[in-house]
């Protein structure tokens, strides 16, 4: 097993587009094409992932999280995470340093990753924080502003949790590989040597969720990804391949875990 990368502060520097402000945060720009992965890493700050445009996957130990332009990925300090361009992306990060978070008193509250919702408030103020023309005062209101949106913004939706149960994780991964195929519970169940009752159980313990609920969020998540990454996919397409009965059934769906139907966020 090959040693997992820490990124220190010191690589940061070196990356065109970064520099640090007065009020804790480091802000890193950079553009990435479509394809790209940053491999399994951790950094020793926390931070804020989020595409000023374009989609993203990261991935964590406890889940793949799809990350719209309209979302963020807050990521703490230490944890494990790889990140997949789903689409051409212009990533804008800030990574806090841990003493800062401590003396905010906010270090609790972030030991653990989560989505926001990137309302235009929140989307302003990221991008103002990168404002090469900023002062110290302003610098530190932007990132207080930001904070406090932060917690009112958490989403999950579009997070795809994966369960740790071997047998349970093994069966999600196979639903993941192959998103367009119909699995039913008792088929993985055979094919990961359990019962469709044990399957099942294990599905509600380990991601909260039913066994049906969690396949239609993957089938949505294979959806996001696919409008992300290829222009000329149609929404009956989608629909079709992902065994939804009809175009509404499956706008329907999409909207209820995305917030909004499969045409607005292709923009189509």
């Amino acid at each position: 097993m090959l040693p997992m990368t820490v990124v220190e502060t010191p690589i940061l520097r070196e990356v065109r587009g970064n520099h640090r402000s007065t009020a804790g945060v480091h802000l890193v720009a950079r553009d990435y094409p479509r394809g790209l992965r940053l491999p399994p890493h951790m950094h020793r700050e926390a931070q804020l992932v989020y595409a000023a445009k374009g989609t993203m996957q990261v991935t964590t130990p406890g889940g793949r999280w799809l990350v719209p332009p309209d979302r963020a990925v807050w990521v703490p300090a230490g944890l494990e995470h790889a990140i997949d361009m789903l689409a051409d992306v212009e990533m804008r990060t800030l990574y806090f340093d841990r003493p800062w978070l401590k003396r905010e008193q906010r270090n609790e509250s972030l030991a653990r990753e989560f989505v926001v919702r990137v309302s235009p408030l929140l989307h302003q103020a990221i991008l103002a924080l990168f404002d090469a023309r900023n002062t110290q005062e302003r610098t530190e209101l932007l990132v207080r502003l930001m904070m406090l949106e932060l917690h009112q913004a958490e989403d999950s939706t579009t997070f795809v949790p994966l369960p740790r149960e071997p047998r349970c994780r093994r069966a999600a991964l196979m639903v993941l590989d192959d998103p367009t195929s119909l699995y039913d519970i008792d088929t993985l169940a055979r094919e990961v040597g359990t019962s469709a009752r044990t399957l099942s159980r294990l599905f509600s313990t380990q991601t909260q969720l039913s066994f049906k609920s969690w396949c239609q969020r993957a089938r949505i998540a294979a959806a996001i990804q696919r409008l992300s990454t290829d222009a000329g996919v149609s929404v009956k397409q989608l629909a079709t391949q992902l065994g939804y009965a009809s175009v509404p059934a499956f706008s329907a769906a999409f909207r209820r875990v995305t917030g909004r139907t499969p045409t607005e966020f292709a923009g189509k």
